[in-house]
């Protein structure tokens, strides 16, 4: 058995020399796994603009571009990813799995030289056998997890940096160690499995999983789908899970970033196994998060562990991040509108709020109903010192740290893709642009994307390219939530079936300089959530509560400092926040609620309560007796609360704002019987 290993890799690295990599201008799934209607385009042909461009900006100037002098525990050169004695584990390969992307994307060189430190140090770290990575185990410092050096799971983060990597450069280097790692892997799971060291790197399987079909579609080695199949059976059942439905109902069942990551699982290996039930599993997954766990911003309670859909529970930043990167992935593979429109209401609703405008600080846990942040013991399933809420470079616990830089530069490397008939697809909307190869003949286009969304609903795609003309198909995603959608060229509109909710295709003759206008009308709409109180929405925008806040930043004992940082923001509210609003059905929302939008909007910078780009006054009743409790709203008054007299209460106008923008905020409204 061993002769035959050793030959099969052999073979596989003499392939690597002579195989044309080029041959698809884009990596589709090779026989026998399933098509995708999407393919990821290069890193860097992607670029962002306007307030994206902002957003990725701010990562450069703070935390992503300089945390190695920031969090010097386990950033500096004594990190084990750089053949230090310091952190073997996950925080280092998280920080680059975010700084590589945004250096790519903003065509940073610095940032490119600091990623690619690590990338050479993972490349020369393989050994004979096809380990990589490092070896040896060290006496750890205060503050940073002990872990075996060999624990599968952190390799898993580093697979995807090189992975992005490659994307890049096209740099075969990577394509070598993958080769021999897998077969590394097919060659020791069985006496070391993937829960031989912890139990991460079971329920993370998928990120290992996805990275050996790319390769596998790249240099089609039969064993990879040999490896998948061993990775799939040994990661943990999210099919079974799902498909029984008691997990998501019960508290404390699932880590919530184990959740949030292992989502995919089942739709990456439906690619090999084909079998429906593997997509049914996880839209029916999906819906129990909601159904058990959901709130306002498309999170869920989770803080650590499961925990209900109580307003007042905390939603992990890691969490965020990584149900973003799986939303993504299974987009690619199935085309499916309701992941994209998920991704975007986490996207713009939970992610700019959850970390600093200067991205130097972050909240370990969000709360959808957030009255005042400061540091205390709450009813979370974890408390780091009453520092959880609390913003901070290294408050709560430092994981979020390191992982939160990979949430916007993926977004943005999936705003477009390639599709199967050789066109370009937009599945996800925001100002950018990008260089595609469409057509039968792959001919270079660009496209850019003007537009304000999600504060406007018009998107003007600018079709750029050197031909006469240009025939291929572009395919674009109606949005559920839009009515009578309308699709312009050069400002004439097309005759199309745009329904809402689903995937239409223009294909034409494009000349140089066409403009195609999407107009996807928004209107208020509501979601019911938690003791039946209702979030209000607009398009992919959630609207909460304006509730202006008094910041104070609280300096920390020496004693504190290794641990949480040198510093945190306390939040308390100026205003009163505890309202109610009448029950109303969706069609008195237009004249219950009044929009207002800005005359000049900060268009670079609109994530903030003083630049909101819109707002609505309503009509709302004061609660009095829905007070402070431990620092939180405390419980949600209920619509059929006994006894309750709507004309004793003290009618307000109140201010929501989107929740991106909000610090402080109520997003789940109680709502109160007449």
């Amino acid at each position: 058995m061993n002769i035959l290993f050793k030959t099969s890799i052999c073979a596989v690295i003499l392939w690597l020399g002579t195989i044309n990599v080029h041959a698809q201008p884009y990596i589709q799934n090779k026989a026998p796994l399933l098509q995708k209607p999407f393919m990821e385009l290069p890193l860097g042909a992607i670029k962002p603009q306007g307030w994206l461009k902002e957003m990725l900006n701010a990562q450069k100037n703070g935390a992503t571009g300089h945390l190695d002098k920031l969090y010097p525990l386990v950033m500096n050169d004594r990190n084990g990813w750089l053949g230090g004695d310091g952190d073997q584990w996950e925080r280092g390969p998280y920080w680059i799995d975010g700084l590589l992307p945004l250096a790519y994307q903003l065509d940073d060189k610095s940032l490119k030289a600091k990623a690619q430190r690590w990338v050479e140090w993972a490349l020369q770290s393989q050994s004979e056998d096809g380990y990589f990575g490092p070896a040896k185990d060290y006496e750890h410092e205060p503050g940073i997890q002990r872990n075996n050096s060999h624990d599968w799971w952190p390799k898993m983060v580093m697979l995807k940096i090189l992975q992005q990597y490659y994307s890049a450069t096209e740099d075969k280097r990577v394509l070598n160690l993958f080769t021999k790692y897998f077969h590394y892997q097919l060659k020791t799971l069985d006496e070391k499995p993937l829960g031989h060291w912890t139990f991460w790197a079971e329920y993370r399987s998928a990120d290992n999983l996805q990275a050996v079909y790319w390769l596998y579609n790249i240099t089609e080695d039969p064993k990879l789908l040999e490896l998948a199949e061993i990775l799939h059976a040994q990661g943990f059942d999210f099919t079974q899970k799902f498909q029984q439905r008691n997990m998501l109902a019960t508290f404390r069942s699932i880590h919530c970033v184990n959740l949030a990551q292992g989502l995919k699982e089942p739709v990456i290996y439906y690619q090999q196994s084909k079998d429906p039930n593997h997509l049914v599993a996880v839209k029916q997954g999906l819906a129990d998060i909601k159904l058990f766990n959901g709130q306002a911003q498309g999170m869920f309670g989770g803080d650590e562990a499961l925990h209900g859909s109580n307003p007042t529970q905390g939603s992990e930043l890691c969490s965020a991040v990584e149900l973003m990167f799986s939303l993504e992935k299974m987009l690619e593979i199935t085309a499916d509108v309701g992941f994209a429109e998920h991704l975007e209401k986490i996207a713009f609703n939970a992610m700019p709020t959850q970390i600093s405008e200067d991205f130097m600080r972050r909240q370990y846990f969000q709360q959808a109903n957030q009255v005042q942040i400061t540091r205390q013991m709450y009813n979370f399933d974890v408390n780091h010192q009453g520092t959880d809420v609390v913003f901070g470079l290294l408050t709560g616990y430092p994981c979020c740290t390191s992982n939160m830089h990979q949430g916007w530069p993926k977004f943005t490397q999936n705003l477009y893709y390639a599709t199967a008939n050789k066109g370009v697809a937009s599945m996800i909307y925001a100002p950018s642009s990008v260089l595609v190869k469409v057509g039968q003949h792959g001919k270079s286009v660009q496209i850019s994307q003007e537009t304000f969304y999600p504060f406007e609903s018009k998107i003007n795609l600018k079709i750029n390219h050197r031909e006469k003309s240009l025939e291929f198909p572009y395919q674009l995603r109606i949005p559920t939530w839009t009515k009578n959608p309308k699709i312009l060229i050069n400002g004439e509109e097309i005759e199309m079936d745009a329904k809402p909710g689903t995937v239409v295709e223009v294909k034409r003759e494009w000349k140089n300089n066409d403009i195609m206008t999407l107009d996807f009308p928004m209107e208020l709409n509501y979601e019911t959530y938690h003791e039946g109180s209702r979030a209000i929405e607009r398009g992919p925008l959630v609207f909460a509560l304006d509730i202006p806040g008094e910041e104070k930043e609280v300096f920390l004992a020496d004693n504190e400092k290794v641990a949480y940082g040198d510093s945190f923001i306390e939040v308390r509210p100026k205003a009163d926040w505890n309202f109610g609003l009448p029950l109303f059905n969706k069609k008195d929302m237009n004249s219950l609620f009044q929009l207002s939008e800005s005359a000049n909007p900060n268009k670079l910078n609109p994530w903030n309560r003083e630049n909101a780009p819109l707002a609505l006054k309503v009509k709302a009743r004061q609660l009095p007796f829905w007070k402070l409790y431990n620092g939180m709203a405390g419980p949600l008054p209920s619509a059929d609360m006994y006894g309750l007299n709507l004309n004793d209460l003290k009618e307000v106008e109140i201010r929501l704002i989107p929740y991106g923008c909000t610090t402080l905020r109520i997003s789940q409204f109680p709502m109160l019987r007449k």
